[in-house]
């Protein structure tokens, strides 16, 4: 697993490196920023170019990770279907890595017509290796094989229409192997507000919002047991003016627990971070609880970043608006850390009726009964992150 873990970061290195390309190279991110909708869409593919670059990001990692792991070939699936319309000859053609370099340009290039230079750019960014030089990360080995485990990968903020193509390539019930899909930040990752100041060290919005998630789930209990979040925008070089990015890990599994981050301290006020869409009854009786004062933010799995960097103590969410890709990899680093992500209604109930012991946590393995597409794989009845118990109890207590 020490391995597998080394090439969840190194594939999250490489989508985050994409996402940055995409906004640093003019080529690039002119087809990024164009509306494509009505008469003004681009004829030259049925998708934008946001949908091309993230069905491109699904397939270098489905690639990568199939070529390291065979084992996991068959159990890797992508949200998006990766079809588009040949714009040269016509019918479609299946977006892919490539045996090289060449043979990837000629293939963007059926998609994109006379790009030639994004086409290069984008192969040129799916051909290079990363190499990684944490040596921490080298020396966590948790003992649990690749094929005992499955994995849901956000590959970076959502770069098409909210829902698009949802479900298209989803595995069959049995299967969740491997899911992408897009987290919640499009406007985030494309309108690109870098300078938003942050709350109490939150960011309301932004472009720091834009992550990498990719975590890995236990075939048969569903349970996350390793998590990798990749900061893509983490800081701006004040030399360069390029956008560096960071990432961290966590594995829990059995008795063990490791992540390249401490437990942070709790706050001597809980400092809870919502969803501005939110609703006034959560608002309400989660406020007093924070002295009246409430964080905002955008992107779950940014939200959940809050809480596991001790910027936040909890981020409660009451509606089934995210989805298993979104939660995976935060959960196994915050159970990691100590703390987990708790079924809110599952936990709610169990209060009302008076039961003890541990509140259910989210699990990674079962299908809604009775959902199609990608509602299959909703947090249904939402729910509440934590690192430190305290804080889940005052949370479940108030609301």
């Amino acid at each position: 697993m020490g391995r597998l873990l080394q090439a969840l970061v190194g594939v999250s290195e490489k989508a985050a490196e994409l996402a940055r390309l995409c906004r640093r190279e003019e080529p690039l991110f002119q087809l990024l920023v164009a509306e494509k909708t009505g008469s003004d869409r681009n004829r030259r593919f049925l998708q934008d170019f946001k949908t091309l670059a993230d069905v491109l990001i699904q397939e270098v990692i489905k690639h990568d990770l199939g070529k390291e792991f065979p084992e996991l070939q068959g159990h890797i699936h992508g949200e998006e279907s990766n079809e588009f319309r040949d714009s040269v000859a016509g019918g479609t053609v299946a977006v892919r890595v490539c045996a090289t370099r060449e043979d990837t340009v000629a293939l963007l290039l059926s998609v994109l017509g006379p790009e030639q230079a994004a086409a290069e750019l984008l192969a040129d960014a799916v051909h290079r290796d990363v190499v990684l030089g944490d040596v921490v990360l080298a020396g966590a080995e948790p003992g649990v094989p690749p094929r005992d485990l499955a994995v849901w990968i956000d590959p970076i903020g959502e770069w098409g229409a909210a829902g698009a193509g949802r479900g298209a390539g989803s595995p069959p019930c049995a299967t969740p192997e491997l899911q992408l899909h897009p987290a919640d930040s499009t406007n985030e990752y494309i309108g690109g507000r870098e300078d938003v100041p942050p709350v109490d060290g939150i960011a309301p919005a932004g472009l720091c919002s834009a992550l990498v998630l990719i975590g890995a789930f236990d075939r048969l209990s569903g349970c996350p047991v390793l998590g990798v979040i990749n900061e893509p925008f983490f800081r701006r070089d004040p030399q360069t003016r390029r956008w560096q990015g960071r990432y961290h890990w966590g594995v829990a599994h059995g008795d063990t627990r490791l992540c390249s981050l401490s437990p942070p301290d709790p706050h001597p006020m809980p400092r809870v971070v919502l969803s501005r869409a939110e609703g006034a009854a959560v608002r309400g009786a989660l406020g007093p609880l924070c002295g009246g004062r409430l964080h905002f933010a955008a992107g779950a799995g940014y939200k959940m970043l809050c809480v596991i960097l001790g910027l936040a103590d909890a981020y409660v969410l009451s509606e089934g608006t995210t989805f298993a890709w979104d939660t995976c990899a935060p959960h196994a680093i915050l159970r990691a850390l100590g703390g987990g992500l708790v079924a809110l209604e599952g936990a709610l109930q169990a209060r009302r009726e008076g039961r003890t012991g541990d509140p259910p946590e989210l699990v990674y393995n079962c299908p809604a009964e009775g959902a199609g597409g990608a509602e299959r794989w909703a947090n249904r009845g939402g729910f509440v992150a934590y690192l430190h118990p305290q804080h889940l109890e005052a949370v479940l207590g108030a609301l």
